[in-house]
């Protein structure tokens, strides 16, 4: 629906006011935002020291009117302006004090986003005249708010509803993982619309994922400092609106204003409909306008106060949890209630199924600490819509006693950040022995198993968007981010990687195999692991950033996922095809519950769980403490598990033995005679191309109380025979 021309003299005999007095109609100062009844627009914002607001209609060609909002409603400024349809471009501007020393900022001369606005259209352009010290006119370097109509044809769309122990993560980013698909229509490329086309849908069904964690989609903006070294912020972890999903991520976003929410909506639906979960990756801790000499762009001429963390001893500076210049403030009842009115939104308007919040410390934090008990999770729990999706956080901030990994309240999982550690650790230097890596490949009890929750509140992870991809792991042991323009100085100095000798790409095919070798066994432990696995997208493709751990700023293909069919694609992919898939046919592989190292009802004395050394006896305390220690078996009773076959049929599960080893040499095993077993079959071995067994699947069996050997930096994956 194409908007209304919102000429002086149309709105004044709509409003029945002068041309040079326009008043809104009362209206209601409930719903926030901008709601479209089908004859005109009710606008709705809270500014609580405001002394007078205005909503800015804009037409095709940017000429401005203003219309005064003369109701106030509980420090909600509203009025309704009729002829105001879907598509309209809006945006306002507020009167009041302007103390900074107070933390007072309003100023009229900016045009501020309306915070509930669900479609945002156009760039911000960093000039002068955006920023509060300023007292130019800053509309034609920011984006215009959006009316949307809200109705969609949902038909049947289904939520999955994939139980957490089935669940498997896919971390990607809507442009970048589509960017170059051969597959895709060029002009679908990077967008909604090509997330949803059946070559992306296909591909993610052939891998065998269940969720996809999309980076983040609220609308975000490219910081000032990006924009004069010419480059653009591509992770998205800049928000600007949290009800509006990114505008550069649809297809079309001309004239038809708030297609963006259009497309997003059936990109949910498709994916839906191949039975995938769609999670949001969050950025609520803090917002595009940074630090307190940044841009002036919506809740900091609103109510800065409110909105923002001040610094008791300077209310002109901002407290900084994020590392972002600023930090929200969701001890502010107000600003609690947009968070929930957001989260609320995206689950029942746009049907998405959890979020993961990045920094999630910095929005429990109570004064200066993080309070498992703060308003923010009180909330949320008691919340009847989003107390039943997933919930993910994200179990850190950079302020002090940010880092809460197995510290927040039943009902959340957390990204775990311990995982990810030891799990590096181990393949790249060994360091520590084998004690903390048991914990991590069981669901890490140590961390979960006191407060009630589950082995799956474990996200296991070893990359992310944020560090080096899976191939850079076993190729650079140092980081390699000048393309950012900070001299090499951001990103992190902890990538406990192994660079094999050489730093970077080589010709030298003894260190390529021995690099695809490590990246099999790194991608095994991480899907076999107890837990739920999130799979950093690309990873299963072989691909690098050039060493690049915090490509923010590369929207190029340094971090867009490469489609060329390659020897080491076609191999990783095999070879996570196939974990998944062996995951999914064994709840062993996934237990809902902690193991507890007790007697399975075998009756043979085989407990559920097991730790064998190389030289087949179960591990001891000296061992558990040996931080040399580079080799483990982790042996797993499933008789104790039963689940359905295709027909219906009850099946008692398989028992698994998987040998994990570190060294830079080969060692031997000998693996565990009756009772534990009395043949070994081999169903994963990542010293071969895509984890297959060099004799074929099912036809290398080895005897209880053999000795093998294992290669270097290998794991080998065994079903267990009794007879």
């Amino acid at each position: 629906m194409e908007p209304t021309l919102d000429l002086s003299e149309s709105l004044a005999r709509r409003l029945g006011t002068p041309a040079d007095k326009l008043v809104a109609w009362p209206g209601k100062p409930f719903p926030l935002g901008a709601s479209w009844d089908g004859e005109g627009t009710n606008f709705a914002v809270w500014s609580p020291k405001a002394t007078g607001v205005e909503v800015c209609l804009f037409d095709h060609g940017g000429v401005e009117r203003r219309v005064r909002l003369a109701e106030q409603s509980f420090h909600i400024w509203h009025g309704y302006v009729p002829g105001v349809n879907p598509g309209q471009r809006y945006g306002y501007r507020v009167d009041g004090p302007n103390n900074p020393r107070n933390g007072d900022l309003f100023n009229p001369a900016k045009l501020l986003i309306d915070p509930y606005a669900k479609a945002i259209d156009g760039h911000f352009l960093d000039a002068p005249a955006c920023y509060a010290d300023n007292n130019q006119d800053s509309a034609p370097f920011v984006p215009r708010s959006v009316v949307v109509l809200d109705g969609f044809p949902w038909g049947g769309d289904r939520r999955p509803h994939t139980p957490w122990d089935d669940t498997i993560i896919y971390e990607l980013h809507v442009r970048g993982f589509t960017q170059t698909h051969p597959d895709i229509p060029e002009e679908l490329r990077g967008t909604y619309a090509g997330l949803a086309h059946p070559a992306a849908i296909s591909y993610l069904k052939n891998l065998g994922v269940t969720a996809v964690e999309l980076m983040p989609i609220h609308h975000f903006l490219d910081e000032p400092a990006l924009q004069r070294r010419g480059l653009r912020n591509y992770w998205g972890y800049n928000s600007i609106g949290f009800f509006a999903p990114h505008a550069a991520y649809a297809t079309h976003t001309g004239s038809l204003g708030g297609n963006q929410v259009r497309e997003f909506k059936a990109m949910v639906r498709a994916l839906h409909a191949a039975g995938i979960e769609v999670i949001l990756d969050v950025v609520y801790n803090h917002t595009a306008e940074a630090e307190p000499d940044g841009p002036m762009l919506s809740f900091r001429g609103l109510s800065n106060p409110d909105y923002y963390r001040l610094n008791p001893d300077d209310r002109s500076r901002y407290l900084d949890y994020t590392g972002c210049g600023n930090t929200v403030d969701a001890r502010i009842p107000t600003v609690l209630q947009l968070m929930m009115d957001s989260l609320r939104y995206w689950v029942t308007e746009m049907h998405v199924d959890g979020f993961r919040f990045d920094l999630a410390s910095a929005l429990a934090r109570s004064l200066h600490d993080v309070d498992k008990l703060s308003s923010f999770f009180d909330t949320i729990h008691q919340d009847p819509v989003i107390s039943q999706v997933k919930l993910i956080a994200e179990p850190w901030d950079v302020g002090d006693g940010g880092y809460q990994v197995g510290e927040f309240p039943p009902l959340w999982t957390e990204w775990n950040g311990k995982y990810r550690d030891t799990v590096r650790d181990f393949w790249a230097h060994g360091a520590g022995g084998v004690r903390d890596l048991a914990y991590r490949l069981t669901g890490s009890s140590d961390l979960y198993g006191d407060d009630g929750r589950l082995p799956f509140a474990s996200i296991n992870f070893v990359t992310a968007h944020d560090g080096f991809t899976l191939r850079d792991l076993a190729t650079y042991e140092r980081k390699h981010n000048e393309a950012n323009g900070e001299n090499n100085r951001d990103g992190t100095d902890d990538n406990r990687s192994v660079n094999f000798g050489v730093e970077g790409e080589t010709a030298d095919s003894t260190i390529t195999t021995l690099r695809l070798q490590q990246v099999r066994a790194v991608m095994t432990t991480l899907v076999l692991s107890t837990g739920v696995p999130m799979i950093t997208a690309g990873d299963e493709r072989w691909r690098t950033q050039g060493g690049n751990n915090n490509a923010y700023c590369q929207d190029n293909p340094t971090s867009w996922i490469d489609w060329r069919d390659r020897d080491e694609v076609a191999d990783l992919q095999t070879l996570t095809r196939r974990l998944i898939e062996l995951r999914k046919q064994s709840p062993v592989l996934r237990q809902r519950a902690f193991f507890e190292g007790h007697p399975v009802n075998g009756g043979d004395g085989c407990k559920d769980l097991a730790w064998f050394h190389p030289a087949g006896k179960e591990l001891d305390d000296g061992n558990w403490f040996d931080r040399s220690l580079r080799t483990v078996g982790m042996y797993l009773d499933g008789r104790g598990l039963r689940h359905r076959g295709p027909r219906g049929e009850l099946i008692i599960d398989d028992s698994y033995l998987l040998l994990f080893h570190s060294g830079d040499d080969a060692i031997d095993f000998t693996v565990p005679a009756l009772p534990w077993g009395t043949s070994y079959e081999v169903v994963v071995d990542t010293t071969e191309v895509g984890g297959l067994p060099a004799s074929g699947e099912g036809s290398d069996l080895v005897d209880g109380g053999d000795t093998i050997t294992l290669d270097a930096r290998s794991v080998l994956v065994f079903r267990v025979h009794r007879s």
